[in-house]
Parts: C-alpha cells; sequence; structure tokens
C-alpha cells in the first residue's frame, strides 16, 4: 500500500497499487444475490478491475432489442396429442360413470387434428396405465416435433386426477416431461388440459344482465444455455382450485366444448393465451347449472390458466 501527499500536504492512500486479489479475499453473504452478471452485457471488466463501456455493435443491439419472442412451430410435425378419457370407474372410488365424455374426447380429438396434431385415446385407464402411457410418451424421441399436448377427462380434486382405480397426482404424470427428464421436448411448449373437479366448492356467481342455460348437468367429482426443468409448461384447467367443474350427459363439459369450439374458429389464427381467454369468456357467460335439486342449480365455473411457457404460442 503506498500513500502520497495531496496538494495540501496532507497524505492519503493511494489505491490504485492496492493488491489486485484483495477483492478476492472478501466474503459475501449467500443471501443477497450476485448482481454483477446482470451487466455483464453493458459492461467489461479491465484488468485493473474498473469498468469499461462496451462500444456499440449490431450484434449486442440486436440481440438485447429483439430477441425472439415466439416458439419455433417449424418442425415436420406439430407433435403428438394424448387423450386420456375415464368413464367408467370401479365400485370401490366411489366415482360416478361419467356420461357425457366420449362426446368430449371425440370433439378433442378432432380439433387437436385440424390443428396438426397425431393424435391418440385410450378409454378407461387404470392409475398404472396412465402413467405407463405417459412414460412411454416422454420416452419418445420429439425432436421433429413442435410440442407436445396431453388431455385428461376424469374426475378429479385439487391436485389430483383419477385413474379407474383411484386417485393419483397430476403432477406424477406432467413431471416425466420436465426438462430434466424429456430432453427432446427442452425448449418446446407442453401443453395439459385437464377436466376434472378440483374440489367440492359451488361458484353461486353474481347476478348480471345474462340469463341461465337449460341444462341438466353433472359434476366431474363425487365429494445449450441453461432453462428452468419446469419451464415452457402450461396447464389449462377446466376450474379454479377447490371447485366443482361441470359436465352436461348429452352436450359434454363446459370448459371442453368451450375449448373445441374455440380453436375450430381461432386455432390457427390466435396465439394460446388469447384462445384460453376466449374460452375463460365463453364458459363463464354461456353457461349455468340447472337442476331440479336446488343445491346444483344457478352455479357458474370459471376455467383457471397456469402459464410457465416463455414465448408466444400459435399454431
Amino acid at each position: 500500500m503506498v500513500f502520497k501527499l495531496d496538494m495540501s500536504g496532507n497524505q492519503h492512500i493511494d489505491r490504485s497499487t492496492q493488491d489486485e486479489g484483495d477483492e478476492d479475499r472478501e466474503d459475501v453473504v449467500d443471501a443477497r444475490p450476485d448482481r454483477s452478471s446482470r451487466f455483464s452485457l453493458f459492461a467489461k471488466k479491465k484488468k485493473n478491475g474498473e469498468e469499461e463501456q462496451p462500444k456499440p455493435s449490431l450484434s449486442n443491439q440486436y440481440r438485447i432489442v429483439t430477441p425472439t419472442f415466439q416458439y419455433n412451430m417449424d418442425y415436420k410435425k406439430v407433435g403428438k396429442c394424448i387423450i386420456i378419457n375415464n368413464k367408467n370407474f370401479e365400485d370401490k372410488t366411489g366415482m360416478g360413470t361419467r356420461n357425457g365424455t366420449d362426446k368430449d374426447a371425440g370433439d378433442l380429438a378432432k380439433s387437436f387434428r385440424n390443428l396438426g396434431f397425431e393424435v391418440c385415446t385410450y378409454n378407461d385407464r387404470s392409475r398404472g396405465d396412465m402413467e405407463k402411457l405417459l412414460k412411454q410418451a416422454a420416452e419418445e424421441n420429439h425432436s421433429d416435433a413442435a410440442c407436445f399436448a396431453c388431455i385428461l377427462l376424469s374426475h378429479g380434486e385439487e391436485g389430483l386426477i383419477y385413474g379407474t382405480d383411484g386417485p393419483m397426482a397430476i403432477k406424477s404424470l406432467t413431471a416425466l416431461f420436465r426438462g430434466d427428464k424429456c430432453k427432446s421436448l427442452i425448449g418446446k411448449p407442453k401443453l395439459f388440459f385437464i377436466q376434472a373437479c378440483r374440489g367440492s366448492e359451488f361458484d353461486e356467481g353474481i347476478q348480471t344482465d345474462s340469463g341461465p342455460a337449460n341444462d341438466t348437468l353433472e359434476t366431474d367429482a363425487n365429494p445449450r444455455y441453461k432453462i428452468p426443468v419446469e419451464a415452457d409448461f402450461l396447464f389449462a384447467y377446466s376450474t379454479v382450485p377447490g371447485y366443482y367443474s361441470w359436465r352436461n350427459p348429452g352436450r359434454g363439459s363446459w370448459f371442453v366444448q368451450s375449448l373445441c369450439s374455440v380453436l375450430n374458429e381461432h386455432g390457427k389464427q390466435l396465439e394460446i393465451m388469447q384462445i384460453l381467454t376466449r374460452v375463460n369468456y365463453v364458459v363463464a357467460t354461456n353457461f349455468e347449472s340447472q337442476s331440479d335439486d336446488p343445491r346444483f342449480s344457478e352455479k357458474k365455473q370459471i376455467p383457471c390458466v397456469v402459464s410457465m411457457l416463455t414465448k408466444e404460442l400459435y399454431f
């Protein structure tokens, strides 16, 4: 360390000759994030530790100002869509037959084929069957596909979906497609559409100018850079956590029928979040339960979208 005299004769430390390794001996706490890397695009360090402003370059400006915000769909295939349609359940589950679900499954298959998906439908599958099917799908090579879709039609509770023999965690199925487990879908959208109850609450709704629909209804339950492994998932639930999900035995479920309607009309023009926002609107405004039992009459429903997508998705 060197001391120098200033113009007035006072002594001060000349830090310009301080040992360059001094800052390497400083301790930092783990609770406070190191923000130095945040500025790596804008400043480079000289050998003496001072920061140097980078010279403007076209490549730097292009990378910062105009990143790509749409998923690349320029692949040989759009991708696979797996539909698991559970209608009949073992007596031990206490779950009733889901009349109307076959119409849902058929309409979904048509809608997703129209978008270019390769659709495979599986009916009445046990918990083990469901996990095996999706595990096999996750182990396939999706390198020539733009995305992946899975549709689960069944009874449910919050966080659970029913196989024909009982409930299982939805997470145990979706986790099979995480970035650290399904490498050929890294950076690609993985879409899950779930028609099932998420609890036993009713949405009473609030009075508006809309009148009730005349439907007889059932509910779907009887009481090279690193990216996050959870990135690029989208979960479209038929209802919000804690609530029943409604299905018409003749016409199908509110959510699925609304989804098919919007996909058929706008599936190739609108972005996925625009599509699902319209689905929310249709379900919220066009449907209201009508039942001889006042406990089940005049109820409403709103779907729920949980997105970890990192870009816009256009089919």
